[in-house]
């Protein structure tokens, strides 16, 4: 019969937009109005594709199909990221178990942290929004990285400013690239999908999925710290 090892968690790094913050429609709002204004009219189902990228990836995604001209792609980068803190101030609500989530973890002493491909203006704008500034330990932005999701470095970084080792850390993805990019800091990795792609199979490689952060309690990460061996 094989036993069973504990493998403890000290912290819990969540993803930003699409996981605590309902901010992925306003990537799309601001990518359809931005792009759209140089001549590129993308549909909802088009800015999907970049789902989970960093900003300079899915400007460099658009202009590698269809180049524009009036706006440099650095420009663009810089309008749409702005246009986003914006509507983040504005009108970005928080996903379902988000605030919920977050106040678990601190109950339960494990260190929070955010890991995210936006920029630093906008995770600024959506911690203030949510109201929980004071409760992340530590934030990430991927605008600090060489390469951003699905490469492992914004996670790694996180897991350093934590000082807290990569495997003793669980990551909350929404996004493919995102949790990519966890499993590949050798986190465990807790997928949250849209439901569009909840069924897919390409999210065999997470160690759970959740429909929502409604589902994430301490019953579901005490069992990620066990394993058989």
């Amino acid at each position: 019969m094989a036993a069973s090892a504990t493998w403890p968690i000290a912290a819990v790094v969540f993803d930003l937009d699409g996981l605590l913050i309902d901010s992925e429609p306003l990537w799309r709002q601001a990518e359809i109005e931005v792009f759209g204004s140089v001549g590129l009219h993308l549909s909802e189902t088009d800015v999907r594709h970049t789902m989970g990228l960093r900003i300079d990836d899915a400007v460099r995604y658009w202009w590698d199909r269809f180049p524009w001209s009036g706006m440099s792609l650095v420009e663009m980068e810089a309008v749409i990221t702005s246009r986003v803190a914006e509507l983040v101030r504005v009108s970005a609500t928080p996903m379902p178990g988000a605030l919920e989530a977050v106040a678990l973890c601190r109950r339960l002493s494990l260190l929070v942290a955010v890991c995210s491909g936006s920029r630093a203006v906008v995770i600024e704008a959506a911690l203030r929004s949510l109201g929980i500034e004071s409760e992340v330990s530590v934030w990430h932005s991927a605008e600090w990285e060489p390469l951003g999701k699905p490469h492992p470095g914004s996670y790694l970084s996180t897991a350093a400013k934590l000082g807290v080792d990569p495997v003793a850390c669980l990551a909350l993805e929404d996004s493919f690239n995102g949790a990519l990019s966890a499993k590949a800091a050798r986190m465990r990795v807790i997928a949250v999908p849209e439901a569009e792609t909840f069924d897919s199979p390409r999210w065999g490689f997470c160690d759970r999925k959740l429909n929502s952060l409604l589902g994430f309690d301490e019953a579901l990460i005490r069992s990620l710290e066990r394993r058989d061996i």
